[in-house]
């Protein structure tokens, strides 16, 4: 596993323009916020914050250097979290108002039991290294191509040499106990006990580049992925294995998200959006005016998928829209990582200036 090149330092960076110089330290720079819970940060919703998550009504916001803040009236106040680690994180998931997970730099896991008012560490970048070259060595005596197989299991000694350096980018959970994470170099781990234990999916994904993956998305027992110089994959057997998509575009994919009517609308690099209809066989382009990176994507309670970009514009998608993004609101002016809806619907965005909340963004809609 070579280090991250100086392109890939970039479309990191592109993917999440706030992540601190961590994401590209070795295993000596990141040991110590491995073990150093997140400081105490005043005015904390003005910080640096990168995802966004519901936990029932409450809302969870994650960020950098283990900042994790939350919310019981929609946004109007925040609090901060007990973060054991110090790590900027990237991706943040709840399956119902108390359990949740969170992901990121140094090959982090966190877990909740609360709404995200106190985390534990799941996993680290040592263990995620080790945990593929187990599975490599056991999937090589197997193997039905060697070649491949010992190539994969060299890959893996490089990265357990490499140290806890790598970043999640992304999860997704069906239940308590079943979930998925993926992130630099296309690691993916994979749970079925709630992260008691993990174990590599890496050699059942087609990813031979092992480019970076920084988006899922699951419809039923299809899962789907993107991830960098348009990689996208798809999984028919409830993510045992993923197949590679042909894509529609070479940037990269950094956002990934279902209609309500079941169409798959993928987004990233310089205003690059598409929609499919059967389920990534083929794709058309979405209009929009702008060429600026999305960065996020969220289905609102009313069916309508959101997407937000880099310069902090709103646009919406429907099946009743087609193939246009419609912008919604006034631009922001200012850069945007994610963005949710809250109980009262109201929107969220998080990014380099922290939180805003934007009151019943809907009135404001406009074509």
């Amino acid at each position: 596993m070579n280090r991250i090149s100086q392109a890939s330092a970039l479309l990191l960076a592109l993917y999440l323009p706030f992540a601190t110089s961590e994401c590209l330290a070795g295993s000596a720079a990141v040991g110590v916020p491995l073990n150093t819970p997140a400081m105490r940060v005043p005015a904390a919703q003005n910080g640096v914050l990168i995802d966004l998550a519901r936990a029932g009504t409450r809302l969870v916001a994650v960020g950098e250097r283990g900042l994790v803040l939350f919310s019981d009236d929609n946004g109007q106040s925040w609090h901060q979290a007990w973060v054991p680690v110090s790590v900027s994180l990237t991706a943040v998931r709840f399956v119902d108002a108390q359990k949740g997970w969170a992901v990121g730099h140094a090959g982090v896991v966190l877990a909740t039991l609360d709404g995200g008012e106190h985390w534990t560490l799941q996993l680290d970048g040592a263990r995620v290294a080790q945990l593929e070259l187990d599975a490599a060595k056991t999937d090589q005596a197997t193997a039905a191509e060697p070649d491949a197989a010992l190539i994969r299991v060299q890959n893996a000694e490089r990265l357990v040499a490499d140290g806890p350096d790598k970043p999640f980018l992304a999860l997704e959970f069906v239940d308590a106990h079943r979930g998925l994470i993926v992130g630099a170099y296309g690691l993916a781990l994979q749970t079925t006990d709630g992260g008691a234990t993990w174990h590599s999916l890496m050699g059942h994904i087609a990813n031979p580049n092992g480019l970076h993956l920084y988006a899922i998305s699951r419809q039923g027992t299809r899962w789907f992925l993107a991830g960098e110089q348009g990689y996208l994959a798809r999984s028919d057997d409830d993510a045992v294995s993923f197949s590679q998509l042909d894509s529609p575009y070479e940037g990269s994919f950094f956002t990934l998200q279902s209609r309500a009517d079941g169409a798959l609308v993928v987004a990233g690099l310089k205003g690059n959006a598409f929609v499919s209809h059967d389920a990534g066989a083929r794709f058309q382009r979405l209009s929009v005016h702008v060429p600026v990176s999305f960065n996020d994507a969220t289905r609102l309670a009313d069916g309508q998928l959101l997407l937000v970009n880099q310069g902090g514009m709103l646009f919406r998608n429907s099946e009743q829209t087609g193939a246009a993004l419609l912008p919604l609101g006034t631009p922001l002016g200012k850069p945007v990582s994610s963005v949710i809806e809250a109980a009262d619907g109201s929107l969220i965005v998080a990014g380099f200036t922290g939180l805003q909340r934007l009151a019943q963004p809907a009135t404001a809609a406009s074509e």
